[in-house]
């Protein structure tokens, strides 16, 4: 039987890794106007870094992460012993936390410095049941700002998402931006203990997962997918309600900023995201239509004290990251194509045998000259030549045979226009770029 790739997994054949490499590049050119550039960490990092930066109660960590481990290490646990922290590693199943732990790993946020601004790409790694929109490997595309609390900066990155959206081609009336607010150190605990006290008084209309969270993190329970749970979390106490005075001012102006750009919002204060870094500004995008349940395409929002949970100093930060299996998705349903990834400027057929040395001197000339060049390999009759250089989409196709040869030129043939002209061999790179 034939291998196959990993359950979760999928292969990007030449079309759409050719859209994904234009994808990053549309996402390089939007948030580079904003300042942001490029950095690139590793897809393993020590187990730690999730445990302590996402939440050990998230599904996340508890559920989702992949364990990277060598065989000397796996059998040093398979005779009792154990391995050492800086050994524990983990397939990365989001990338802020990485980032972040670069950024105090190489301080590149000094005391006094200006915030820096960090975009990444890449796969992302979790354990979930496989289905349309949710991978086990999937990419992501993602900023992140550190060193500012500015609500100017949560304002700049979701416009800057929303932005970024449209520029691909998603189109916006089938858009719809959820924002809300999470609080902060002051206000929070409170809220918590307000949630989990509502919670209890419904322990008997909660699932078992619900009331293990609300011991551990009540507010995960507004992100619980069974719909008995969510009918009960509707009336719950609504953390908006409850803000202290420094967050309903950032949330206040976050959404003030907003308005002025005309970027339109719908307050969820429902609205948690699943990983426990997040404080105060959080915000998530949904596709309206043609996705079904796997309908969220972005989000993120902010986390001032994440630095501070991977050993590094106070450093605010904001961040987001997008899917790009969802944004195809997304694409597919408003019609969209994978462009082709084939490309030829030039065909090079050859009559017989002999005209090989010079049908692939003449390929590496134009090559040479920057042109897209192919040839036959396989010794196909001239006809069988003609019908490949139409599969390939080249647009200019030169013939070479023995009376060629002795001339010194190829018949060049315009596959648009089907107009033929001997041309000198070596003026062929200037006739391809007319």
């Amino acid at each position: 039987m034939a291998i196959k790739a990993p359950e979760g997994t999928r292969d990007l054949l030449p079309d759409e890794a050719l859209f994904w490499e234009q994808f990053k590049r549309s996402a390089t050119d939007v948030f580079g106007r904003c300042g942001y550039v490029l950095i690139d960490t590793p897809i393993m990092e020590q187990t730690e870094l999730f445990v302590r930066g996402i939440g050990q109660a998230t599904d996340v960590v508890s559920k989702e992460m992949f364990t990277a481990i060598s065989g000397e290490n796996l059998k040093t646990l398979l005779d009792g012993g154990t391995i050492k922290a800086k050994s524990r590693l983990s397939l990365r199943p989001e990338g802020t936390a990485g980032v972040v732990r670069a950024v105090v790993q190489h301080d590149l946020v000094p005391q006094g410095a200006p915030p820096v601004k960090l975009m990444y790409a890449g796969p992302m790694f979790r354990a979930e049941r496989p289905q349309k929109g949710r991978q086990r490997q999937f990419n992501q595309i993602g900023i992140e700002c550190l060193g500012a609390n500015d609500s100017a900066v949560d304002a700049e990155a979701i416009v800057m998402c929303m932005r970024f959206f449209a520029e691909v081609g998603i189109p916006a009336d089938n858009m719809r931006l959820l924002l809300n607010s999470m609080g902060c150190e002051k206000c929070r605990p409170t809220y918590r203990e307000m949630v989990r006290e509502y919670m209890e008084q419904h322990s008997d209309e909660l699932c078992d997962t619900c009331m293990t969270r609300a011991e551990v993190n009540p507010l995960r329970a507004f992100d619980c997918k069974n719909e008995a749970c969510a009918t009960v979390m509707e009336n719950a106490p609504k953390i908006t309600d409850h803000l202290c005075d420094e967050c309903r001012e950032h949330y206040a102006q976050v959404k003030d900023l907003l308005d002025s750009a005309g970027v339109q919002y719908v307050e969820d204060a429902s609205l948690v995201r699943g990983l426990d870094y997040y404080t105060r500004t959080v915000f998530e995008v949904q596709v309206i239509d043609g996705m079904g349940s796997q309908n969220a395409i972005g989000g993120g929002g902010r986390y001032d004290k994440l630095a501070e949970e991977v050993g590094g100093r106070a450093t605010p930060g904001f961040g987001f990251a997008l899917g790009y299996e969802r944004c195809v998705l997304a694409l597919q349903a408003a019609g969209m194509e994978f462009p082709a990834a084939q490309h030829c400027d030039l065909f090079v057929a050859c009559v017989d045998s002999s005209a090989r040395a010079a049908a692939f001197a003449l390929s590496q000339a134009c090559r040479d000259s920057g042109f897209a060049c192919q040839m036959d390999y396989q010794q196909r009759s001239l006809k069988s030549q003609f019908k490949l250089a139409d599969k390939l989409c080249a647009r200019f196709v030169a013939v070479l045979g023995p009376d060629e040869l002795a001339a010194g030129v190829a018949n060049l043939r315009d596959m648009h226009t089907h107009e033929e002209q001997q041309v000198i061999l070596s003026e062929i790179p200037g006739k391809l770029s007319v």
